[in-house]
């Protein structure tokens, strides 16, 4: 949660203060929506303390030869700020580094924009990023960051960008030493839900024992955003890179620890799911999601360690992670269409289904169970239902699911519709498997608990004593 007690410069005075420090020169370079962080540093005046250059290179050719073409061949991305700010800071270094005082640090700042086009309604985002000198000489490090702008005309979303930028800059010069409070520091002076940042980056000297996946959940404690993502390494990714042009399809659960019964449902949901249409195993993505939220949108309270725990081990075994705080799944669903417009694939067990029939998990939506169900089906999405063993021992699918009657024939149109989909298990004794028994023998040591566990997930809890495990 952010630090309320912390007062907040003005954007100017932010500018201004670099602009006087005369150990801070560098050059700024913004792609795609003006030159508004250069802008608010000349507005600050001084600016020749600070700024060596500023530049935008809008033709792509142009920019093609001075930043070289990127394998991906995309123009906003991560790669393209990252040519830009390895090219524009050795070129500081180059041309000034031996005029200026020993003591100088130098920088770059790089931003490369999608801004809202004329007559289009275009993906808005942006990467932008700072690289800097930590100390007079060193090497340079990098704060890199993924940004979705909110704001609906391209003035506006020139604006926050500028803002943006300056406390970028700002924050890795004079908040360093406590990267929350560089996070935190992000939206200085920008109203609220003007912009999401979904990715940050932190890398190289001096942050080389920083956690990203942790300041990386710190973005949506603080507010920064709704949700965040890991690829199977544990590097943090955007959602519009991994989920660019991809079929999706997502598990929710705690994986407290992550069990058998979670790997199988996951890999029979992935097998029924490439039986859709244009689905195949190379088009598609799976994603392990974690909730910060009860079904009822209570905040869980789980600790960074807990949930990077859990997102190691979900790592270890392939799998992308998305950590969030959604508590429906509609909201869920309304989240992977800003970024794919291809099939989406929600695997749930029975009792999710039996959660979504609850008109109770409606309260503060004004359409009620209604609007919900239109959120969650208005087009190629699908629920993969698992099935379970009921209280008396009998196999219980799909299709035999029991809602509240009031009910039963906004189910049977969801059956007839194809919107609810059966995928079977490929053990039976997976159905014994449950996480929290798991959790209840982990304090006992070593145990039978061992065996519900995926290959490598028990020797991973062994030897990091991961969820209350003792010996």
């Amino acid at each position: 949660m952010p630090n309320k007690n912390v007062s907040t410069r003005s954007t100017l005075d932010k500018a201004l203060r670099l602009n006087l420090d005369e150990k801070k020169y560098g050059s700024i370079a913004e792609i795609g929506a003006g030159q508004e962080v250069a802008r608010q540093f000349f507005k600050a005046g001084a600016a020749a303390g600070t700024i060596a250059k500023t530049m935008s290179a809008y033709d792509m050719q142009f920019s093609d030869d001075i930043y070289g073409v990127q394998e991906d061949k995309r123009y906003v991305s991560y790669s393209r700020v990252q040519a830009m700010l390895a090219h524009e800071f050795d070129l500081v270094l180059d041309r000034v580094a031996t005029s200026r005082p020993k003591a100088s640090r130098f920088f770059a700042y790089a931003a490369t924009v999608a801004a809202k086009s004329f007559g289009k309604d275009n993906e808005c985002h942006a990467w932008c990023g700072v690289r800097l000198q930590m100390y007079p000489q060193s090497e340079p490090a990098n704060i890199i960051l993924h940004v979705r702008l909110r704001d609906e005309d391209v003035d506006r979303q020139q604006q926050a960008l500028g803002v943006l930028g300056v406390n970028l800059i700002y924050a890795a010069f004079y908040y360093h030493d406590n990267e929350r409070r560089v996070v935190e520091s992000l939206t200085d002076n920008i109203e609220q839900d003007r912009i999401e940042i979904d990715s940050i980056e932190f890398a190289g000297p001096h942050f080389e024992d920083v956690d990203n996946r942790a300041l990386n959940l710190h973005l949506i404690r603080s507010w920064k955003t709704r949700a965040v993502m890991f690829r199977p390494d544990g590097s943090v990714v955007a959602p519009a890179d991994l989920l660019y042009k991809k079929n999706v399809l997502t598990i929710r659960g705690s994986f407290r620890p992550v069990t058998r019964l979670n790997v199988d449902m996951i890999e029979q949901g992935m097998k029924s799911f490439t039986e859709t249409a244009g689905v195949t195993s190379e088009n598609s993505v799976a994603i392990a999601e974690i909730s910060l939220n009860d079904m009822r949108g209570n905040d869980l309270m789980a600790s960074d360690q807990d949930l990077i725990a859990r997102t190691k081990l979900l790592n270890s075994l392939g799998y992308h992670v998305m950590i969030s705080d959604y508590t429906r799944y509609h909201s869920l669903r309304a989240y992977f269409r800003q970024f794919t417009q291809l099939q989406i694939g929600i695997v749930v067990g029975i009792i999710n289904v039996r959660q979504i029939f609850d008109e109770a998990s409606y309260r503060g939506v004004e359409g009620g169970i209604l609007e919900g169900f239109g959120k969650l089906f208005p087009d190629n999405t699908r629920l993969f239902v698992y099935p379970e063993i009921n209280q008396s021992g009998e196999l219980c699918d799909y299709t035999t699911i029991k809602v509240p009657e009031n009910l039963r024939h906004l189910y049977q149109y969801l059956l007839a519709n194809h919107f609810l989909f059966g995928i079977e298990s490929s053990d039976i004794e997976l159905f014994k498997i449950f996480s929290r028994n798991v959790l209840k023998q982990l304090p006992n040591g070593r145990g039978d608990w061992e065996k519900c566990l995926p290959e490598g997930v028990a020797e991973q809890i062994i030897e990091n004593r991961l969820f209350g495990y003792d010996h």
